[in-house]
């Protein structure tokens, strides 16, 4: 076998092992409990470094205030600073354009099942929860929503059959 046939096997099978990871995760059963998605290396690892180094950098910002070394401690006080809120930034953003993307979603899936636009009342973090209804609960459970001012929480407790969303982040 040459090496052009080598790399193609190499590569097809790096695809079926990631097609087949994709299917495991989308294959299990979504629910209220297991809904939310955690990526230990951004929640948790990054934040935890760039708390403790804009800390650690406050703290040397003190200690070197009267010497030469000032300078050198409040540009990396900036960096720590700069890089908390590019983390957050990087979080928020695209959350957004998801949250964008969630009410065009579930404003057209309400427009076909009621041939009526939805309760401009209901918040986004309303709408976020109510993609997990089936569309046999939606009509009550926005009716519920909007007459009860349900929170996404007690929206989400509500539905019976849950319709899974892999695609959030």
């Amino acid at each position: 076998m040459n090496l052009g046939a080598r790399i193609f096997e190499a590569k097809s099978k790096d695809i079926n092992l990631v097609v087949s990871f994709a299917q495991k995760q989308t294959m299990a059963s979504q629910n209220l409990t297991n809904h939310k998605r955690t990526v230990i290396g951004f929640h948790y690892l990054l934040s935890a470094m760039l708390i403790f180094g804009l800390i650690v950098s406050v703290v040397n910002v003190v200690l070197q205030w009267h010497s030469a070394n000032l300078l050198s401690a409040l540009l990396i006080l900036l960096l720590f600073g700069c890089c908390l809120l590019m983390s957050l930034f990087i979080r928020m953003f695209p959350l957004k354009a998801q949250d964008r993307a969630i009410r065009a979603e579930e404003g057209l899936r309400y427009f076909i099942l009621t041939r009526k636009p939805m309760d401009s009342r209901l918040t986004i973090a309303q709408i976020a929860a109510l993609r997990f209804a089936p569309d046999d609960e939606l009509i009550p459970l926005i009716e519920k929503a909007i007459a009860e001012n349900l929170s996404a929480s007690e929206i989400k407790q509500a539905i019976k059959n849950w319709r899974a969303d892999h695609h959030r982040v």
